[in-house]
């Protein structure tokens, strides 16, 4: 231990000089301060590793320091030392953003086991930092995280089909990412200064999807009380992402066929075209093949929107990209949560990987994120995970008919099962269980309330 500059402040000069002593006997470099306003001279000079600073002081006692500190962007970690009937001070200033508080007396080897720990805590800091950094530099395009050959094999598409304006079909699971892919086509192409519009025609019901996306005039309908635009015309110059196209009604695919073919719409109600220059990448965890087969979705649109196609592989068939996606969410999270100095137990990370992951990389991110929110002392370990990752896996599925062939009943019991596996997953969260599902929080309510689950 050597080279860490450390600040002692306090307004008795012996107590200083002992620790001035000792602490460069330990390997490091001591300044003194009588009191806060000297402590901040010399912290805006030069950067401390370390801050020993007393309460009760003249001039500008600790709290005083350490609120200037903060506000002046000062980085420094502050250890605060407190004699007999300051502690609750002590700790308010560890809430104010101070490290941690020793009492007054103390032992030589007290104040080094504090610093020990602060000096540990720093070397995690930097390395999540580091960690972070590389990730980010090495292995995301946008805000996709990845180190996998398929993953970057995707990358290099999208660079490619970005500068174009022809139509792009975006295949993968649920969870798999299709936004984010949507999006990174957007900001990396031509357009990026143009809006980018997401709509998911799953989670709209069909008498408001046609008016959603094509507008309206006033009169149009009953509640129609003014003229107003669809979303082609709100994506004007830029990207519409068409989610879940395989769920779009027979009935408007024929209309958006006619916008692809012609670049105008025509709002409902309304008998003038407006032209509109939109670049429509559409997504799908459909086999829309098999939805042409069936007669569910129209071949010609299938073939104008899939003049590009992208697949995105589930998370279970690239789980060395397990580790990184949890470092960037760990990350994200931790930033929001007020945990920057979070980490995911070695033993946790090892359930992490083995679980197949159905809900892809929206699952994993709602599992760090859960795991954050019930952690201890800032480390995701296996008891913060959600009771299907701890099991290593989802039960098989179970009350399916044997003695029947009702797809019907097989559908409905289908359904109860995953909803119950999506709020398991989320700890009962039904806003971020219908993220999963990608269904709507209110369909989500609704079949929640028909199936009777608790």
């Amino acid at each position: 231990m050597t080279n860490r500059r450390v600040l002692v402040v306090d307004d008795e000069e012996n107590l200083r000089h002992m620790l001035r002593v000792m602490l460069r006997r330990s390997g490091y470099d001591v300044d003194e301060a009588a009191d806060g306003a000297d402590a901040l001279v010399l912290a805006r000079r030069a950067p401390y590793d370390f801050i020993l600073c007393d309460i009760r002081m003249p001039v500008l006692d600790g709290p005083g320091f350490l609120r200037a500190a903060r506000e002046e962007g000062l980085p420094c970690t502050v250890v605060m030392m407190s004699a007999y009937g300051t502690i609750d001070t002590a700790i308010s200033c560890m809430k104010e953003g101070a490290y941690d508080y020793i009492s007054k007396p103390f032992k030589n080897d007290e104040i080094l086991l504090v610093l020990r720990k602060a000096e540990e805590r720093e070397r995690l800091k930097s390395e999540n930092r580091r960690l972070r950094h590389e990730v980010a530099r090495e292995y995301s395009f946008g805000n996709i995280v990845s180190r996998s050959a398929r993953m970057r094999e995707v990358f290099r598409l999208i660079e490619k089909v970005a500068a174009v304006k022809s139509s792009i079909l975006i295949l993968g699971e649920s969870g798999t990412g299709k936004e984010l892919v949507a999006r990174a086509i957007h900001y990396n192409g031509v357009r990026r200064a143009g809006p980018f519009v997401a709509v998911n025609c799953g989670a709209i019901p069909e008498n408001l999807l046609e008016s959603e996306l094509f507008g309206h005039v006033r009169g149009a309908f009953t509640d129609a009380i003014a003229d107003r635009r669809g979303l082609f015309e709100e994506a004007h110059g830029g990207t519409l992402f068409l989610d879940e196209i395989g769920e779009m009604p027979l009935s408007l695919q024929v209309k958006l066929l006619r916008v692809l073919q012609e670049g105008e719409v025509r709002r409902l109600g309304g008998a003038k075209p407006v032209q509109v220059d939109v670049r429509v990448v559409s997504a799908t965890a459909k086999d829309l093949p098999a939805e042409v087969a069936a007669g569910r979705f129209r071949e010609d649109l299938y073939f104008r929107l899939n003049v590009l196609s992208i697949a995105l592989p589930p998370l279970r068939e690239r789980m060395e990209d397990v580790p990184f996606l949890v470092t960037h969410f760990v990350g994200k999270h931790g930033e929001e949560l007020g945990r920057r100095d979070a980490k995911v137990a070695p033993e946790a990370l090892k359930l992490l990987m083995g679980y197949d992951w159905p809900g892809n990389v929206r699952e994993l991110e709602n599992c760090i994120e859960r795991g954050l929110v019930l952690s201890e002392g800032g480390i995701v370990g296996i008891e913060s995970l959600p009771p299907v990752v701890r099991r290593g896996g989802a039960a098989p599925l179970s009350g399916l008919p044997t003695d029947a062939l009702s797809l019907k009943k097989a559908e409905e019991l289908l359904e109860r099962e995953y909803i119950r596996r999506a709020l398991d997953t989320t700890d009962g969260n039904r806003t971020h269980a219908a993220r999963l599902l990608e269904i709507s929080h209110r369909a989500l309510l609704y079949k929640i309330k028909e199936y009777g689950i608790e």
